[in-house]
């Protein structure tokens, strides 16, 4: 990954990892899949799903995190045990030891409601889109996990994953960029098509 992909990513940690402060690279990837881990853990719990996790998962096999969701589906069957971290990369190990942690002890679970201003994000994610039109091939997978993240918060956030993909394709249109988002989701919209701009000059 380029210094310059790197930075960008960075950049979007402020929303991503969903804390003001930015952690260590491990609490970084708990918390930016907060969302997701939640709601297995709560799943396994009750013995069935949790309304909205099947569309996250079926979200996130789109965005190529097929080994993830096969475990994920492995523990909802009822699976458990070191076995399920093998061959899973870094990311994907963290999260899976994360839910089986939780099933142990709900108590060291990530806290899904906590979100900061995602304003700071807009120039990260701009510069990705931007890097991404271009071909960029690890701003395309950053991306990509990028809105599975964002559709795994919800609300605008999960708004701003469907339009990932047009804003790629170079759709620019506010209005339809912006549609039935809140007025806080329209303003990260509106500073993320500002820093488009700026960029595409």
């Amino acid at each position: 990954m380029s210094w310059q992909t790197r930075e960008m990513w960075r950049s979007c940690l402020p929303i991503l990892s969903q804390m003001p402060e930015i952690p260590d690279r491990t609490e970084q990837i708990r918390q930016s899949h907060a969302g997701l881990i939640y709601r297995v853990v709560i799943s396994c719990s009750r013995g069935e799903k949790v309304p909205d996790l099947e569309p996250i998962l079926e979200q996130a096999v789109q965005n190529q995190w097929t080994e993830l969701v096969a475990v994920i589906r492995r523990i909802l069957a009822g699976q458990r045990g070191e076995s399920l971290l093998s061959g899973l990369d870094e990311e994907d190990r963290i999260i899976i030891d994360t839910i089986l942690l939780g099933l142990q002890n709900p108590e060291t679970l990530p806290n899904p409601e906590t979100r900061p201003d995602p304003g700071l994000a807009a120039p990260g994610i701009a510069g990705m889109i931007h890097a991404a039109r271009s071909g960029n091939t690890d701003a395309l997978q950053l991306i990509a996990n990028m809105a599975t993240q964002f559709m795994q918060a919800g609300g605008d956030m999960a708004l701003l994953a469907a339009r990932i993909r047009p804003l790629v394709l170079g759709e620019r249109n506010a209005d339809l960029l912006c549609e039935k988002m809140s007025p806080k989701g329209e303003k990260l919209m509106l500073n993320i098509l500002a820093e488009l701009e700026r960029l595409e000059e």
